[in-house]
Formats: C-alpha cells, structure tokens, sequence
C-alpha cells in the first residue's frame, strides 16, 4: 500500500506542476480559494524561512474555506509539496482570521 500511496502523491505533484498555468487561467480552486491563491500563500507556509503572509494571500485565505483546508492538515501531500503543516495552521490568525472550530 505504501508504494502506492508515494505513487499517487508524485502523481499530485506531477498534475500540480503541469496544469499550474492551466488551473490557476481557469480559477480552479480547492476549498474556495483559488490555485493562484494558495500559491500566493506558499512563502508563508514553506520552511525554512517562511515569510509574514502577504495581502494577497489574506484576502485569499478570507474567502476559503477553513474546515476544508484543515482536513489537509495531517496529510502527507502537503509537505510532499513543501509547506508545513504547523505553519499552516499559523496561517489563519497571522491574517487575523478566526482559527476555524475542530481544527
């Protein structure tokens, strides 16, 4: 199961790095914010000297939503990816944005 599983997050990244331009001209988005703006987030959340988030990054993390991006918080995809987990979860109230419930 093992195998499979690094397969299937290599495959993510893989479909991440190609269709980058293609998601981010279609506005596709993962827990209502945009691929452009969780890109716009990354330097925030990827060790090891993330940086304080921008205001595009604020405005993007204001209109998500928080339950949906906490379910990623303990899985492996995201530091396949480069981001953090922990400073991800920071991320909510360096925007001063309520921490979601449950999270």
């Amino acid at each position: 199961m093992e195998p499979f599983r690094k397969l299937a997050i290599v495959a993510l990244v893989v479909a991440l790095v190609i269709g980058n331009e293609v998601m981010v001209s279609n506005s596709q988005t993962v827990c209502n914010i945009t691929v452009a703006g969780l890109m716009a987030c990354k330097p925030a959340v990827s060790p090891p000297n993330p940086v304080p988030p921008t205001a595009v990054c604020c405005s993007a993390l204001s209109k998500a939503d928080l339950h949906c991006l906490c379910s990623y918080k303990k899985s492996n995809v995201l530091p396949s990816l480069g981001i953090d987990p922990n400073l991800a979860m920071q991320l909510p109230a360096k925007c001063n944005l309520p921490k979601p419930n449950n999270c």
